[in-house]
Formats: C-alpha cells, sequence, structure tokens
C-alpha cells in the first residue's frame, strides 16, 4: 500500500478503498453476502464512527440511513446532504458489514474489520479534528486517553476529558429511547457544545 506520504498517496487511498470494497474476509460469519458500507474522503474533518449497519443500511448500501441516522443528524445540526457530503463528513463504522441478529438485537460488529482496515483508512484522513464515537466499541478503540469508563453512562458522561478531538456517544438508535429519558443531561450538556462544534468545522470546509 502507498503511505500518505509517498509521492502517489491518492493512488494509494483509492487502491485501498478498492480493496474495502471488495473485502470477504469475515463472510463466513454474516447472515448474507458481504456489503461494506462507510463513507469517506481525505477532505473530511468529522469522523462518525459508529457500530455495524444495521439491516435497512445493508440494503439500502447508505450509511445511517435509518431512524438512527435521524436522530444522529439532529444531535449535530445537519441536514442530510451536509451529513452525506465525504468532504465534511466521514462515516467508518467499527464493522462494515451488516453482522446479523442474535438474542438481544443485532450483533457486535465483527472484530477482523477494524483490525484488518480502520488504522490503514484512519492513516489517509489527515484533516480530522472531530471524532464522534457512537457506542462502546467506537469508545474502546478511540477513547485511548484517558480510559474509557466502566460504563456506556459514565463514558458519556465524562465527555469533557475527551473535548474537543473526540465526543463519546451513545447509540442514537429507538432501542436506546429510555436511557435518554433517563438521562436528560445529555441532550442538554452535551449536544449544544456539539453542534457549535460541527458547525464551526462545517464552516471551515466551505471555500
Amino acid at each position: 500500500m502507498t503511505s500518505p506520504s509517498s509521492p502517489h498517496p491518492v493512488v494509494g487511498f483509492e487502491r485501498l478503498l478498492s480493496d474495502v470494497r471488495t473485502c470477504t474476509i469475515c463472510s463466513a460469519h454474516l447472515p448474507q453476502n458481504p456489503r461494506p458500507v462507510f463513507q469517506v474522503s481525505s477532505k473530511a474533518r468529522i469522523l462518525v464512527a459508529g457500530q455495524a449497519p444495521g439491516r435497512k443500511v445493508a440494503q439500502s448500501g447508505i450509511p445511517f440511513d435509518d431512524p438512527s441516522g435521524d436522530r444522529l443528524r439532529v444531535w449535530m445540526g445537519l441536514d442530510k446532504d451536509v451529513f452525506y457530503d465525504p468532504s465534511i463528513i466521514a462515516i467508518l463504522p467499527m464493522g462494515f458489514c451488516y453482522p446479523g441478529r442474535g438474542g438481544g438485537g443485532d450483533l457486535p460488529p465483527r472484530p477482523e474489520c477494524a483490525a484488518t482496515w480502520r488504522a490503514r483508512l484512519l492513516d489517509h484522513l489527515p484533516n480530522l479534528q472531530l471524532t464522534l464515537a457512537i457506542g462502546q466499541y467506537a469508545h474502546t478503540w478511540h477513547l485511548k486517553q484517558p480510559r474509557v469508563q466502566a460504563t456506556l453512562t459514565e463514558t458519556v458522561h465524562a465527555w469533557r476529558d475527551y473535548w474537543p478531538s473526540v465526543v463519546p456517544l451513545p447509540h442514537p438508535s429507538p432501542r436506546n429511547n429510555i436511557w435518554f429519558r433517563r438521562n436528560p443531561w445529555f441532550e442538554q450538556e452535551v449536544l449544544p457544545p456539539l453542534q457549535a462544534r460541527v458547525k464551526a468545522l462545517r464552516r471551515r470546509t466551505r471555500p
């Protein structure tokens, strides 16, 4: 693979993206043929680090094309046109393919995906200034210092420890509605500064 510092970083990045799009490393563990779903550009300033696509997203091939995405866009203060602009927003879930269903909902993202591709892709995103780490798997990967807290709620509540480069978030899924009702501080304390930071970074991407 050509590194970002080599004479032809764009060629190397395009080759890497082609490899990711045709990846089959965990196909034996998936409920259907692999269909990696992500959005990325080397120009992006904001990274949305989710979990793994759900069934609806796996069918459409559009990341966060579901009620979770609707809520996430409200959190960020963005409409779809901006959210799906890869020069502003990169969307790289911890697992790129739909992992299937388990007893309590969708299965966790396949670990092979992040281990194989994540660091290599992030090496090609030199302009990132904000990462939204959504859910415990993204927290574990992206919250290097300080340590992730004992529970997801404690990690999200400690969001100021990671600000302004990373914001740990709960998953915006409707399945978490009870969590949101029990933790009203999240919308009151976290979302206003998050929206302001997203707005500022978005302005910097304009010509």
